[in-house]
């Protein structure tokens, strides 16, 4: 199938209901069970982009491995993307804002195909609401260095080969707890962009 056929068929996905997180619905319970906080008045929005382009092996996107610092997500992987800020008249324009700023893209280029179902993160109290874009050629990124440690590029069709997903033990708040997620690069990827990424899979597989 052509890359332009699939994308098609992807954009007509996003009209129908989405897959929600389901799937991983038991292993973000035992993250919430240990930070038990609602959305409130004070959570914070923001946005974050799956960006698909095209790679010799078939349609990719980047993500990001954050430097390590004292922050809640520091030396994670994460989409790019980022806080709402007041120049941003939606939540569309934040994830391609940060997007832009994070990684060096060009804004102008990118067509947004759909948006995904918006995850709360109680450890920080965001809500974030994921979009998937397209750029139709494979860019040349200039990582802001302040918040990207390394480029991760995932291919597509390996997001499909893992349907059923890794696991991997982790300290959280001094205990340690059994998570699923995904693995790009020798990375592990779990928590929020996890969710994200699985119900992303599931609307590839489905299609």
């Amino acid at each position: 199938m052509s890359n332009q056929n699939f994308l098609e068929i992807l954009r007509k996905s996003f009209q129908n209901p989405l897959p929600g997180h389901k799937k991983a619905d038991a292993y973000r319970k035992k993250l919430d069970d240990l930070f038990p906080v609602k959305a409130n008045e004070f959570t914070k929005q923001s946005a974050v982009l799956i960006m698909l382009y095209p790679g010799k092996k078939g349609l990719k996107f980047p993500l990001i491995l954050r430097p390590q610092y004292d922050g809640k997500h520091g030396g994670q992987v994460s989409l790019p993307g980022g806080k709402k800020e007041l120049v941003d008249e939606s939540l569309e324009r934040t994830a391609i804002r940060e997007t832009q700023e994070e990684i060096g893209i060009k804004a102008l280029d990118l067509e947004i195909l759909g948006a995904m179902t918006e995850v709360f993160i109680p450890v920080s109290n965001f809500v974030v609401q994921p979009y998937v874009a397209y750029l139709p050629y494979k860019p040349q990124f200039f990582p802001d260095e302040r918040e990207v440690d390394k480029l991760l590029n995932f291919n597509l069709n390996d997001l499909i080969l893992q349907e059923d997903g890794h696991q991997k033990n982790k300290i959280i708040n001094n205990q340690e707890i059994l998570l699923k997620g995904f693995i790009c690069e020798n990375q592990f990827i779990w928590g929020a962009t996890a969710l994200i990424l699985s119900e992303f899979q599931d609307l590839l597989i489905d299609r």
